[in-house]
């Protein structure tokens, strides 16, 4: 049974893209298919993460599929986002009169993402969770050049050269730590394991592993949108279909995160917490950093939100930096808050393009007495970024300043935040001119010529009230989110 709940979430994906690559783009039919099967995974993350938090961790015969809290927690993020991005997809394959060519791709290569990302949380080797994030590359970079423009294609291009730099960078960074396990004693089998290299990180070279850490953060970092290798996150977010930004930055940037988090349980045991706090917190600050000073002269509104993800990845960076219990709990609840509300921001924001054909701000005026349901939905997203209750992230972002302040790091806690507040200020400034601000001269009269239907609002809705319930309460998962901050900070 364990084995069956491991390997369902990667299967589950592969079995929809097949589906698609054998029957093509059949309208309803194909699309509530994938919809089902992205159905099962969150139901079996559910069911997997009610099995860890009864037994503990679990693994298939090899090793190389595991799942622990910290697996199961970010499992039932993926299923969470997957499921909202497949449920809009249709709405938006038809807002957008995509052809079935195009859309048959779409489906392939939204779910092979889907299978790659379920890989990396589950896989039980840092090898194998290298080549699963680097999996998420190769296929993304088809997605993003999905519309076939000019600027889709140079974002598609631009997106493979960083990351593809990035991910090597993080394959020396394993290939030093392999070298390091070995001269511990590790054999070949468990020398990339991450639960032997936890079990035994003490026993690790320091200087090697200290060379290995930081070449493994800077690389996975860049899959997150951390400085120094971000460039590609705003052009790449802003020129791919609204579910598939969803997906890469309600999911993607937290699973490289993920593979940060599991670097960080080796290097802390292994060299202290000083040397990767520093990092982290230097990446994490010049993150926030130019996050907020290019959100505030921001002009397109897709753009806007690719940069409230750099803005956000900066607080989860921060977060890890400081490193203790509540400050990874928070952390955690952050990403999930983040993925579910980003989710829903990208999504109105993709039906916003296909009604007004531009993703500039200064095109969109007066939305909420023009398309109210839209706009409501879209401004509630927004406040749930900026952190306002019940949203999950106003609870998160208290925990983050709460555990800055208990470690010892209130210079660093503050200056994050004084960024973050002006990155929030930038956003609600920018959505305030879209939803309220007066029509443009050339808008038409009218409804819109593709009208915004309850059907495709009720993706969106159901994104809203997940992050709702998370802020005001944890309820089954309680016990799950703290088994996972002890798999990170231990006893801290």
């Amino acid at each position: 049974m364990p084995t069956l709940l491991l390997l369902a979430p990667i299967l589950l994906p592969l079995v929809a893209a097949l589906l698609f690559a054998a029957a093509g783009w059949r309208g309803r039919s194909t699309a509530w298919a994938g919809i089902a099967t992205t159905a099962l995974l969150a139901a079996d993350a559910i069911a997997l993460a009610a099995t860890v938090t009864r037994e503990g961790q679990v693994r298939t015969a090899g090793g190389l599929i595991r799942a622990d809290a910290l697996s199961a927690w970010m499992l039932l993020g993926v299923g969470a986002v997957a499921l909202l991005a497949c449920w809009a997809s249709p709405a938006y394959l038809a807002a957008g009169q995509v052809g079935r060519r195009r859309a048959r791709w779409y489906g392939i290569l939204l779910h092979l993402f889907i299978a790659a990302m379920a890989t990396a949380v589950l896989a039980g080797n840092l090898g194998v969770l290298w080549v699963a994030v680097e999996a998420t590359t190769i296929v993304t970079a088809f997605l993003v050049g999905h519309h076939r423009d000019r600027p889709a294609l140079e974002a598609a291009w631009k997106y493979v050269v960083i990351c593809s730099a990035a991910i090597a960078i993080a394959f020396l960074g394993l290939v030093l730590l392999y070298s390091a396990a070995k001269h511990a004693g590790l054999s070949g089998e468990d020398a990339l394991d991450w639960a032997a290299l936890t079990g035994h990180a003490g026993e690790l070279d320091p200087a090697v592993t200290r060379i290995a850490v930081g070449l493994a953060v800077v690389g996975f970092g860049a899959k997150a949108g951390l400085i120094p290798l971000h460039a590609w996150l705003p052009d790449a977010h802003s020129q791919a279909p609204a579910p598939v930004s969803a997906l890469m930055s309600g999911v993607l940037l937290p699973v490289a995160l993920y593979a940060v988090l599991r670097v960080k349980a080796i290097a802390d045991p292994a060299l202290g917490g000083g040397y990767l706090r520093t990092l982290l917190l230097i990446m994490a600050l010049a993150t926030l950093a130019l996050a907020a000073i290019l959100l505030i002269g921001q002009r397109d509104y897709k753009r806007m939100l690719a940069y409230s993800s750099m803005e956000h990845m900066g607080l989860i960076a921060l977060a890890a930096a400081i490193g203790s219990r509540l400050a990874v709990a928070a952390l955690l609840l952050h990403m999930a808050g983040h993925g579910l509300a980003k989710t829903v921001a990208f999504l109105s924001c993709g039906h916003i393009l296909h009604r007004h054909h531009s993703s500039r701000i200064t095109d969109v005026r007066a939305l909420a007495t023009r398309m109210p349901l839209l706009a409501g939905l879209f401004g509630l997203a927004v406040l749930a970024l900026l952190g306002f209750p019940p949203a999950a992230l106003f609870a998160s972002e208290l925990g983050i300043a709460r555990a800055g302040a208990t470690a010892g790091l209130t210079w660093a806690t503050a200056a994050a935040f004084a960024l973050t507040l002006a990155a929030f200020a930038a956003i609600a400034a920018h959505t305030g001119r879209m939803l309220l601000g007066p029509p443009p001269q050339e808008a038409a009269t009218g409804e819109p010529a593709v009208p915004f239907t309850v059907a495709a609002a009720l993706p969106l809705i159901a994104g809203l009230l997940g992050v709702a319930a998370l802020g005001v309460t944890l309820g089954p998962v309680t016990d799950l989110l703290h088994a996972a901050a002890t798999v990170v900070a231990g006893g801290s």
